[in-house]
């Protein structure tokens, strides 16, 4: 029981590690792991949610802590995504495993590679945040896809919402990440009902959910202070290919694919994801400050007429 335990603990503290520094992947990446060892479908994703009742509270409270939740942008998204986590749990309840298992592979490899597109092509913004722009009109629907994934495919509202908002919103990574974040406690709690509901607590094992839990608890306040310090574009592409690694062949293989053409799909992807990270890895390299080739610094006027009048002061007359 131990044995199962301690790395359930440990895949919670990393999980949380990235969820708070990159606001996303707590959910796709336990829900991922938890299916490959053959959990149900359903099983996995409330056991997931249950975990998150501590993890979400924790990371919340921590956002908030450190000055990173806008409570204006919380409120537009949890109602609506509260709601739908609420349907999309109860929808799940009702399939059998020999449905419920290849939708969530499906579901959990499409986020996967949301994800990696996302941070592959994301650009910083960093202009002042404005609720009333079209985007913050937006939130409420967003917000009722993000939660109606995230239950349906024990996790997702990282990489629907915060994903979303870090490439479109005005607003500054840490108060996007954070607000998401603290939104995302009550989609956990509405999932938790839907949950219950349908499934009773009979499948969920207590011991793997705490094991989860704790870990994640125990991460979440060094994970706020990391919120949008990390390269995002280097962590969000290694995230997402872990996701399509975990559940591109069980996607593959639930549509009958042959092995040979599995292989060689599985094999591209890899490589692409490899090629996608050294993209992102040349471009943070050269969007660093003091960079070789800085264009800020070659289109600075200051600096360049202090090199032309540098270049023309006369030289010191020699000592005699």
């Amino acid at each position: 029981m131990l044995s199962e335990l301690v790395p359930a603990a440990i895949a919670g503290f990393l999980a949380q590690m990235i969820d708070g520094a990159l606001g996303m992947g707590y959910g796709v990446t336990s829900a991922s792991l938890l299916l490959a060892t053959g959990m149900a479908p359903a099983v996995v994703a409330a056991t997931v949610k249950f975990a998150q009742l501590g993890t979400t509270l924790a990371s919340g409270a921590s956002h908030w802590r450190a000055r990173n939740v806008d409570a204006r942008i919380v409120a537009r998204l949890a109602v609506p995504g509260g709601l739908g986590a609420l349907v999309g749990a109860t929808v799940l309840s009702s399939l059998p495993l020999e449905a419920a298992a290849p939708v969530m592979s499906a579901l959990l490899l499409g986020l996967g590679i949301l994800v990696v597109i996302r941070f592959a092509t994301r650009r910083e913004r960093m202009d002042p945040p404005d609720p009333e722009s079209p985007r913050g009109r937006l939130l409420v629907p967003l917000g009722l896809v993000g939660g109606l994934v995230d239950s349906t495919g024990g996790g997702g509202w990282g990489p629907v919402v915060t994903s979303t908002l870090l490439t479109s919103a005005r607003t500054a990574p840490r108060t996007v990440i954070g607000s998401v974040a603290a939104a995302e406690f009550v989609v956990t709690v509405c999932a938790s009902i839907g949950f219950v509901m349908g499934l009773g607590l009979g499948g969920v094992s207590v011991g793997l959910v705490v094991a989860l839990m704790i870990g994640g608890v125990l991460a979440a306040p060094l994970a706020a202070r990391l919120a949008g310090r990390l390269p995002a574009g280097i962590l969000g592409v290694l995230v997402g290919s872990l996701i399509i690694t975990l559940n591109l062949g069980p996607t593959l293989t639930a549509a009958a694919v042959p092995p040979a053409v599995r292989l060689a799909v599985q094999l591209g992807g890899a490589l692409l994801c490899l090629l996608l990270l050294a993209a992102a890895l040349r471009r943070h390299r050269i969007s660093r400050p003091g960079s070789a080739g800085d264009p800020q610094d070659a289109a600075d006027p200051d600096s360049a007429e202090s090199s032309t009048e540098d270049s023309a002061r006369p030289l010191p007359a020699p000592m005699p």
